[in-house]
């Protein structure tokens, strides 16, 4: 059982007079309240007089109702949120989503809504978006049976080329394949435990460096350089890289 406490007679007020801010009842779902990302975020909302509870997701269930759909929390119907902001690791992915869909069919306002934490979650997925978008990525092969293995790795360019499971996360499930040879053996061994995969084009000039942007509202509002380390082609913090703030040219900006 969680032991959040969360005060139930808390009523949504307006305008606090010594922040300006609008009161606002908010709920983070968060398996750990101790985790630094959480308590910052806690903090951050109490330092504007929001009410903010800490509620462990994986405790949540649902009532599914047309006439009044509600979240349950230690035998109790959690009150209304003016906010939710989803902290969902990516173990609890489906269950994660179904507790945000939830808030959402109550009319809560979530940061990161259901459909884009599930597409986020699908890596397949996220590549079509950004290609639909125009956004320039590494080619990438994806296939259903072995036998078009072959293909697949001539399409995005020949070996060297970058395996990665579908779901993996932190580095995790991703490998480099030197040879066509290797290539054609990490794949098979991969679909031989029916494990979903990409084959990307291997981008030699990156150097086991990337650029993560965070964009709010359509305009950039941070970035970061992720280095892998020396030896190492990802670039994965998990995996011992490390991140640095970086300032963005105009064009990759745009």
């Amino acid at each position: 059982r969680s032991n959040v406490v969360i005060d139930w007679s808390i009523k949504r007020q307006n305008k606090t007079q010594t922040t300006g801010f609008f009161i606002m009842r908010i709920a983070i779902l968060s398996r750990n309240p101790r985790l630094y990302s959480t308590s910052r975020l806690v903090e951050a909302g109490q330092a504007r007089g929001h009410q903010v509870d800490v509620i462990d997701t994986m405790h949540c269930y649902m009532d599914i109702t047309s006439a009044r759909p509600s979240v349950r929390y230690n035998g109790k119907r959690l009150p209304y949120y003016d906010a939710v902001i989803p902290r969902i690791g990516a173990s609890v992915s489906f269950y994660g989503t179904s507790v945000v869909r939830q808030f959402e069919m109550m009319g809560t306002y979530s940061l990161n809504e259901s459909v884009a934490i599930s597409r986020s979650r699908d890596k397949l997925r996220s590549l079509q978006l950004l290609s639909r978008k125009g956004i320039g990525m590494p080619r990438t092969g994806f296939a259903h049976h072995p036998d078009k293995i072959d293909d697949v790795i001539k399409t995005v360019g020949g070996a060297p080329v970058v395996i990665k499971l579908l779901e993996g996360t932190q580095g995790i499930g991703v490998v480099l394949a030197d040879t066509q040879k290797a290539a054609e053996s990490i794949i098979e061994a991969f679909m031989g435990l029916n494990a979903s995969i990409l084959v990307q084009e291997f981008i030699k000039e990156a150097g086991g460096a990337d650029i993560r942007c965070f964009v709010v509202g359509g305009k950039v509002v941070a970035a970061m350089k992720r280095q892998a380390a020396p030896g190492e082609f990802r670039s994965n913090l998990h995996r011992g890289g490390q991140a640095s703030l970086v300032r963005l040219s105009p064009a990759e900006r745009k």
